[in-house]
């Protein structure tokens, strides 16, 4: 069944625009509330945990969101901005039912979104929102007045979710020596990333930690790194560390301003875990994932499996495989031995363990693997777009994958959060995954007017969207 409101990672939108607006907030909780009551013990009262990132709208859409849930007869406990796997983290150690997220995670402030978990940390199944879907087409209504949900607020938040951060650490082994600069977007690990990295030794300098309710991922960050790369040399920094606003995203720079995405540090920590004797199995990644990985990976004796893009169904694979390491490209990396979600800073303080206990830099521990140059072509479309039925476009793919046999791949696949098809073109040489594109003919996916030439950043270009 096709869900109506809820994408890859929650409920995302523009604020202000339905469903992102305060009366549509105010019935989502209501009837998670009441599906949430459905599946709880009879006569236990539901309790539930609201964080937020710093964008200025989640004050608005806390409110709502609190009183659709003590309309519901559920309690609530806020605990103001926090990372999204610190929520995960929080809702798993207070033993609550439910935690919910309001953030747009790597989005401009302009945007939000709501993800819940449930009370193991995990993020809701599709068919747990499918089922607050169908509440939500019935009435909203209000328990009786003894019965309405009370509110709290849990004051020591950042420094439970601190110490769960640091004890994920080897303990015989420190930062002591390191410099490391910390961009965390202006997002909601402002204040809970630095003091990590610092107590555990390492000399810190932290950027993107003055939030004003509208710089969150402004030019900072995960998804805009050249503000880190820049401090990393101006201070000659050891390593440089960029979490996205809601810090479930990681990247890293080295000494030298070399970027190291989500897919280079999933090899990296893959291979560590297995030097230090864990039973591995496999890793997960996802479609899009860097074929030079998968490669890497499998010549360590290890499985390698592809999820659909979204950490959800990377943690979906994982589980169903019994696997501990999986990630993306974009970097939600996952250590279920450490966290049972994605957390950027447990993954990065994962990478320092290994650096520290073999003495060795990023690009060392990447045992020299090269990444095949993919280029990303960003389309945007109308919401009753769909491709599978474009005839020109299927031809248009046909004809590149025939050009690509034996050297790389095309990957098709439509965000699960905006209107945009997103296409992919990777290739074992730079040439090649450049040149496709631009044989390419006509208005269509692979052709696009002259001021959007795809160009190459590292291994991955994201070309300015276009309309279908």
């Amino acid at each position: 069944m096709t869900k109506k409101y809820f994408g890859t990672d929650g409920i995302r939108g523009e604020v202000g625009v339905p469903p992102i607006v305060p009366e549509f907030m105010l019935r989502l909780g209501y009837a998670t509330g009441m599906v949430l009551k459905r599946h709880g013990k009879a006569n236990e009262r539901q309790r539930i945990l609201i964080g937020k990132d710093t964008r200025v709208s989640g004050y608005l859409l806390e409110a709502a969101l609190e009183s659709g849930f003590s309309a519901a007869g559920v309690d609530v406990t806020l605990c103001g901005p926090m990372p999204t796997p610190g929520v995960a983290y929080l809702t798993k150690a207070l033993r609550l039912s439910a935690g919910v997220v309001i953030s747009a995670s790597h989005n401009p402030y302009h945007d939000n979104g709501i993800k819940f978990f449930n009370g193991k940390g995990d993020k809701f199944t599709d068919a747990t929102e499918l089922e607050i879907e169908a509440e939500l087409e019935k009435p909203m209504g209000c328990v009786s007045s003894d019965k309405i949900g009370k509110a709290f607020r849990l004051d020591d938040a950042a420094g439970r979710y601190i110490e769960f951060c640091k004890s994920t650490f080897p303990q015989d082994l420190n930062l002591k020596g390191l410099k490391i600069v910390v961009d965390c977007a202006n997002g909601a690990a402002y204040h809970t990333a630095p003091p990590v990295f610092h107590e555990l030794g390492a000399e810190v300098i932290a950027i993107g930690v003055e939030p004003n309710g509208k710089n969150i991922n402004d030019h900072c960050g995960a998804t805009a790194p050249a503000a880190l790369i820049a401090k990393v040399k101006e201070v000659n920094a050891d390593i440089g560390i960029a979490l996205d606003g809601d810090a479930d995203r990681l990247q890293m720079v080295d000494q030298s301003g070399r970027l190291f995405n989500g897919d280079e540090l999933l090899y990296i920590l893959a291979k560590d875990r297995l030097e230090q004797g864990k039973a591995m199995g496999g890793v997960v990644g996802t479609l899009m994932t860097n074929l030079a990985i998968e490669v890497a990976i499998k010549n360590l004796g290890l499985g390698f499996e592809r999820a659909k893009v979204g950490d959800r169904y990377v943690l979906e694979l994982l589980q169903a495989k019994q696997w501990v390491i999986g990630g993306e490209g974009s970097g939600h990396l996952l250590c279920l031995d450490q966290h049972s979600t994605g957390d950027g800073t447990i993954a990065a303080l994962q990478v320092l363990a290994a650096m520290q206990q073999k003495q060795q830099s990023l690009n060392e521990l990447l045992d020299g693997i090269t990444i095949y140059p993919q280029v990303l072509i960003n389309v945007k479309t109308n919401a009753n777009y769909q491709w599978q039925a474009d005839q020109k476009l299927n031809a248009m793919v046909s004809k590149v994958e025939e050009s690509l046999i034996g050297k790389g791949r095309v990957l098709i696949r439509p965000s699960g959060t905006e209107p945009v098809l997103r296409i992919m073109v990777e290739a074992n040489q730079q040439s090649l995954a450049q040149g496709v594109p631009r044989q390419s003919q006509g208005k269509s996916a692979f052709s696009f007017p002259n001021r959007y030439p795809p160009h190459s950043v590292g291994y991955l270009s994201r070309v300015s969207s276009f309309d279908l």
